[in-house]
């Protein structure tokens, strides 16, 4: 009767630990790693990995704050310290780093694939009738590049178009009063511009490798808590995954939190990039591999006096952290 009573004893105190370990939360000794996301389909990963929690499942814990605001426009936030992390274009990284160089891009989160687009109006039918027409874009960072890069396809630079800063939610209207005659724009502006009488003249999906978006953090958070990094990078990658093999459950999470109609959430024209698609893009060796991309937009930039002074680009990425812990 003891023996039976002993082990009953310590069956109940066994299941009593175990009840308890799975009802406590998880406490994390350091401070959340501060990342803001926004109304851009590349960024709503992190909005399913935290409310899936596969952030704290990985073993980090986030706070994500919303914006409205262009993440561009939250340089300052960042350099300041405000932020650990965020999510930048290429190109806006680029520029970032001249003047702030301790930060490393760790991870490519999406590439346009035909979500970036130069909007025309009905008369402008190819590139080529770009000549000496208004051509908006965001000037001095990865819009210009991009507009660039199209006129190229017509043997044309930006000396033969008349280039006036546009954001992309300014196309539509701008088009429609006729102050440019073609604009660099995405959704939901494209469809704004198509139902005022605009056509798409040229995409992303002709460029690419060209328009890639990354989340950076700063060296500091790198140096100090690599692992954290690295279980943000593992949350977010299981994030990717989940959506696409869920579309309909991933839209709804994102809609409930930014209080968006599930129907205005599409992928179309972005290409969320999972772990295998990041190794390949961080080899030096790779046809579309972020260090020639960069060095584009890194000799692009010098050229237009944007920046006088570009890093050493193999310092800016770190794709270390996209590797499990040794």
């Amino acid at each position: 009767m003891f023996e039976l009573l002993k082990y009953a004893g310590i069956f109940i105190i066994t299941a009593c630990l175990l009840f308890a370990c799975q009802r406590a939360p998880i406490e994390f000794k350091r401070p959340p790693l501060k990342i803001p996301v926004g109304y851009f389909v590349g960024e709503y990963p992190g909005i399913i990995a935290q409310e899936k929690g596969f952030f704290k499942a990985q073993g980090v814990d986030v706070e994500l704050i919303i914006h409205k605001r262009y993440i561009q426009l939250e340089q300052g936030n960042f350099s300041a310290g405000k932020y650990d992390g965020a999510m930048y274009s290429l190109g806006s990284f680029i520029i970032l780093s001249a003047t702030n160089p301790d930060i490393q891009g760790v991870m490519v989160v999406d590439e346009s694939t035909g979500a970036d687009v130069v909007v025309a109006q009905s008369q402008i039918k190819t590139v080529a009738d770009l000549k000496a027409k208004k051509l908006g874009a965001n000037l001095g960072g990865f819009s210009e590049v991009f507009v660039t890069e199209m006129l190229k396809t017509a043997n044309l630079t930006s000396d033969d178009v008349n280039l006036v800063k546009s954001e992309a939610s300014e196309v539509p209207q701008r088009l429609k009063n006729n102050t440019i005659q073609a604009g660099h724009t995405w959704e939901p502006h494209l469809s704004e511009a198509r139902k005022l009488g605009g056509h798409i003249l040229f995409t992303s999906k002709q460029t690419p490798g060209l328009i890639l978006d990354m989340i950076v953090f700063r060296g500091e958070i790198i140096r100090d808590r690599p692992e954290d990094v690295r279980a943000f990078v593992r949350g977010w990658l299981q994030a990717v995954n989940y959506w696409k093999a869920n579309i309909q459950e991933g839209n709804a999470i994102i809609s409930k939190v930014l209080k968006i109609p599930s129907n205005t959430i599409s992928l179309e024209g972005v290409n969320l990039i999972d772990l295998g698609e990041n190794q390949k893009l961080f080899q030096s060796s790779s046809p579309n591999s972020i260090y020639k991309t960069a060095k584009i937009y890194a000799d692009f930039f010098i050229r237009s006096g944007n920046v006088t002074r570009i890093p050493e680009l193999k310092t800016l990425f770190n794709s270390s952290l996209l590797k499990p812990p040794s």
